[in-house]
């Protein structure tokens, strides 16, 4: 089981109801596709910024410190967006960081489990 967050480029919404729909827009043209979208070169700058803090690597299991469930991490970023999955025991601390990193970026850190933008 995952917990993820949805980060992205742009206007940060005015709630979220419409932080909602800018992410179902987002996912549906970028993520749920067969369309590759290289991602932007802020978005790359973020996952080297996650990656940073914590290094990807092969094996899931062996990887206490990762927070993430989906391993290698990286090159997840479709375009102005990337989908963060998480391990689910792992995700109020990497949703700290990752909210926070996110912010000092001037990107948009939304959870789609909650509806509420971070």
């Amino acid at each position: 089981m995952s917990y993820d967050l949805a980060v992205w480029e742009g206007d940060r919404p005015a709630d979220d109801e419409t932080a909602e729909r800018t992410f179902l827009e987002l996912f549906d043209r970028y993520i749920d596709t067969d369309v590759e979208h290289p991602p932007t070169e802020r978005m790359e700058r973020f996952e080297a910024a996650l990656l940073g803090h914590w290094p990807g690597t092969s094996d899931p299991a062996s990887d206490h410190s990762s927070p993430w469930s989906v391993l290698p991490f990286g090159g997840e970023a479709r375009g102005p967006v990337v989908y963060l999955a998480m391990q689910y025991s792992r995700a109020v601390e990497a949703a700290e960081v990752i909210a926070s990193l996110a912010s000092s970026m001037g990107l948009v850190c939304f959870d789609p489990q909650t509806g509420e933008l971070r």
